[in-house]
């Protein structure tokens, strides 16, 4: 019997830190990544989760960013903002439920998708930026729109 394309996906031993104020999305999409091999840190709080990761107060380093676009406090741009300031190459996935988000990111350095997010879905966005070795430009959207610059 053939591997489906996500058995196929296999895992990097790496951390992702998680950041959604969404406490029950926060807690899904960590169990999808840590069942799929990946050492996943959750932050419910923005502020808190930039201080960490600029502080590299995390346990491991961190190779990946998930963040949610909307957040009490600051917003996704403003947290992904912060994060190039003293990491310019550090892979983020922004995931919106508001499509027309994907302008704000423009020359941020992201990849951003739109909810829902399948499982499956989450786990090829993942495989796709920590497996690749050029950094991205722009912003890569899952919609049918080119890529904005």
């Amino acid at each position: 019997m053939a591997a489906s394309p996500l058995e196929q996906l296999m895992p990097l031993p790496m951390t992702i830190l998680l950041v959604d104020d969404n406490a029950v999305q926060a807690a899904i999409r960590q169990a999808i990544l840590r069942r799929s091999g990946y050492f996943v840190i959750t932050a419910l709080n923005p502020m808190r989760a930039l201080e960490q990761l600029r502080n590299g107060d995390f346990p491991a380093e961190v190779q990946l960013v998930v963040t949610d676009h909307i957040m009490p406090g600051m917003s996704g741009k403003e947290f992904v903002q912060h994060i190039r300031q003293f990491h310019p190459l550090l892979p983020i996935l922004v995931i919106s439920g508001m499509e027309e988000a994907v302008d704000e990111y423009t020359g941020l350095n992201v990849e951003f998708r739109v909810k829902p997010l399948p499982p499956e879905r989450l786990l090829e966005c993942v495989h796709e930026l920590v497996c690749d070795a050029s950094p991205v430009e722009g912003i890569h959207t899952a919609s049918s729109h080119p890529p904005a610059r």
